[in-house]
Order: C-alpha cells, then structure tokens, then sequence
C-alpha cells in the first residue's frame, strides 16, 4: 500500500483526531503518504433535534462506516464514545488509543460549579446520560438542548443561550478550550460515557496491513481491556439512546496491571428521578476477561431493577 485513506467527520475535533492519527502514523510508515476523506455524517446535518429521538451517537459513524465498506476509504477514526456497541458486518475495531481526560466539564461565563450555579440555572446538553445525573444532583436546573461541534456549543455560551453548558473535558483539551472549564466533574457526580475520551479506530475485517500498522502506531493495549470491560457493559445492558447508561473502568494498581480493574456503572431515568449504580473489580488478564467483568457489572444492575428503568426509556 503506497496511500492510505482516513475518514472523518468535518468538525474541528473530528479532523483534530485525523490529523493526531496521520502524525502517529507517519512516525512509524514516512514514505506512506494519507489523506483524509472528510464526510458529513447524519448527525452532523440533524441539527434541531436530540439525538436520543432520531438514532443516538451511532449516526455520526453510519456513512463513515459505508466508506470503509465502500472502499472510499481504509481506515475510520472515531470518538470512541460514539462508536455503537455493535459494529456493521464485515469492520472491525482494530485499535484504540490512550485516554485523554474522561470526566464531563462544566463550562461558564463565571467561575462556577454544579453546586453553586443559581437555582434555575439555564445548562446545555445533548446528553440523556449528563442530563440524568446533574437533574439527580441538582432537580432545579433546567436542561435544554445543545447541539454543535465544540467550538460552535462554546460561542452559544457566550451569546447567554446558557448559563453554563457540559461537554467532555477531553474534546475541550484536544482544541486548546481547557481553559473555558470551570470543573471537571467528579466521578460521584457524573460517571462519563462509555469510552469518553478515547479514539477509536475501525477498519475493514481482515486487512493485515491497516490492521498492524494502526496498532504499531498508536494502539494502547492497557486501554483496549479497560474499553473492553465498559463497551461490553453497554452491549448487555442494551437501553436504547434515551436511556442514560454510563461506565468507568480503570486499573485498580496502576503500577501492577495484573491487579486488574475496576469498573463502576450507572443506568438512570432521564429526569434524575432513580439512578442506579454498581461497582465492580477483578483481574483481567486480557479483553475477553475485561469483557465478562463488563457483563457482571450490567448483571448487578439488572438484579437491582435496571430492567425497569429500560423498559420505561426505550
């Protein structure tokens, strides 16, 4: 192969990631040349509508996932966070990278917290999953949509379209906005999406030499159990997009990886009114391990009654 073809989204996180891609790859592969292939996906045009109501996070990966299927392009890079538990027939997730910052991130025009922001403060958010746990934490406030790439989301801030809006700390970081955070959110507050600050990246089934260039170039294998476990507890868990689900794995020894890990998870009505939480930690000698680990954790929170919860959601 003397070219290799990214597709992309057009946002400027979306070609931040691209190029972040093209750089690691050129440090293992320089006489290889890539481009990008930039397309629009259905989310990016669905604008004035959640998208919990219209197919979730997956449409901003269906027609980049038809390119690779097409042969328009070889190899996809996703926010992993937007990746479907279930991928289309005949891809493959080939590798994923190192966790930028996961947490959530409260943005405002002054230096406030979820706690101290005015009762019946205006917050911004697309998410079913933030919208839960910040109305179980603070059932004044009141949510409204936000839509828009990053920095789009942030100039509707500073228009006073919101009092203070929530967007994953990682994107913020990656575009040089860290800055506009005035907190991270803590776990306790809000478990983050599944994967929320990882690149994923998708090929086609079988393609050797994508496949082992990638992981040459940029896969993190730690990452890939702990990605392993959460996605794993969203595929069981199976809530459809209006359901707010989160999970969280990390190592439970940073220094000792055969410790294994820890994940906790959350699956919540969407005003807040019941969220249930599960911890859970094991050793996990590789992604099949991680997975089953996942598996249990959803398990937990069906025996407490999460079945209830995605019934009344879906």
């Amino acid at each position: 192969m003397e070219k290799l073809t990214i597709a992309t989204r057009g946002s400027a996180l979306a070609l931040w990631q691209a190029e972040h891609t093209k750089a690691r790859i050129a440090a293992v592969a320089p006489e290889l040349a890539v481009e990008f292939n930039v397309i629009t996906t259905s989310g990016d045009k669905i604008l004035d509508v959640p998208l919990a109501k219209v197919g979730g996070k997956g449409l901003f990966v269906k027609e980049i996932e038809q390119a690779l299927l097409d042969r328009a392009a070889d190899l996809a890079v996703h926010s992993m966070k937007d990746v479907p538990a279930e991928l289309a027939p005949g891809l493959e997730l080939i590798a994923v990278s190192s966790r930028e910052v996961p947490w959530d991130a409260l943005c405002a025009r002054e230096p406030v917290t979820v706690d101290t922001l005015p009762r019946g403060a205006v917050v911004g958010t697309s998410s079913m999953r933030r919208q839960c746990q910040l109305l179980a934490r603070r059932p004044d406030l009141k949510i409204e949509m936000l839509r828009g790439n990053v920095p789009t989301r942030i100039r509707k801030l500073d228009e006073k379209q919101f009092d203070a809006i929530v967007l994953a700390a990682a994107g913020l970081t990656r575009l040089g906005l860290a800055d506009r955070i005035t907190q991270l959110l803590p776990i306790d507050l809000s478990i983050p999406a599944v994967a929320q600050g990882v690149l994923g990246f998708e090929a086609r089934a079988g393609d050797a030499f994508v496949i082992e260039l990638v992981r040459r170039a940029i896969h993190d294998a730690p990452e890939a159990r702990r990605i392993a476990a959460e996605r794993a507890f969203l595929l069981r868990m199976g809530g459809s997009c209006q359901t707010p689900l989160a999970a969280h794995a990390v190592d439970r020894d940073p220094a000792r990886p055969e410790a294994g890990i820890r994940i906790v998870g959350m699956c919540g009505m969407p005003d807040g009114s019941r969220i249930l939480r599960a911890e859970l930690g094991g050793t996990c000698a590789g992604t099949d391990e991680a997975q089953l680990l996942g598996v249990r954790l959803a398990e937990d929170l069906l025996a407490q009654g999460a079945g209830e919860i995605l019934a009344a959601t879906k």
